[in-house]
């Protein structure tokens, strides 16, 4: 019954030319309750090296604020510090790295990144898409990264 409703609506809203004037309402969405999927992503920007420590930490609380105004949640954060590049960038060797992981709506991480470019402190920065296979690396690769830190630090028994 509602494939010969549809071919009976098409059928009687053809216009001149035989051509269909609007779209079929049995198989359209409205505009207005179109959401936004959240997906979590990770982010790994570079810092340029000339900046003092306060520096590096206010350009990455920038970006936090910036995540977390776009009503995204940050989940994991790293700072990798200075590191050599593997090629030199704006006649650059060396920058601090920092990442962040963080959960959103698609339309933030564009804003985010307009950011990075406008940012003359960042050298180099890429996000990507965590799938589940991403996301179970990242946790294996932090809960390793902290169990070496607490055989590494002395107890005090």
């Amino acid at each position: 019954a509602r494939s010969t409703e549809a071919a009976a609506w098409m059928l009687a809203n053809k216009g001149s030319q035989g051509n269909v004037v609007q779209q079929d309402p049995l198989h359209s969405r409205p505009k207005s309750t179109e959401r936004h999927m959240s997906n979590r992503y990770e982010t790994v920007f570079i810092l340029t090296p000339v900046l003092s420590e306060d520096q590096t930490k206010e350009a990455v609380k920038k970006f936090k604020d910036l995540i977390l105004a776009g009503s995204g949640k940050i989940h994991h954060e790293e700072s990798w510090g200075m590191r050599k590049l593997a090629y030199p960038i704006q006649k650059k060797s060396s920058g601090f790295y920092h990442l962040i992981e963080f959960e959103s709506e698609t339309p933030l991480v564009a804003k985010l990144e307009t950011e990075y470019r406008r940012d003359e402190r960042v050298i180099r920065f890429l996000t990507t898409v965590m799938d589940k296979h991403h996301l179970a690396f990242a946790e294996k690769r932090r809960t390793k990264r902290a169990s070496k830190k607490e055989t590494a630090e002395p107890t005090n028994a």
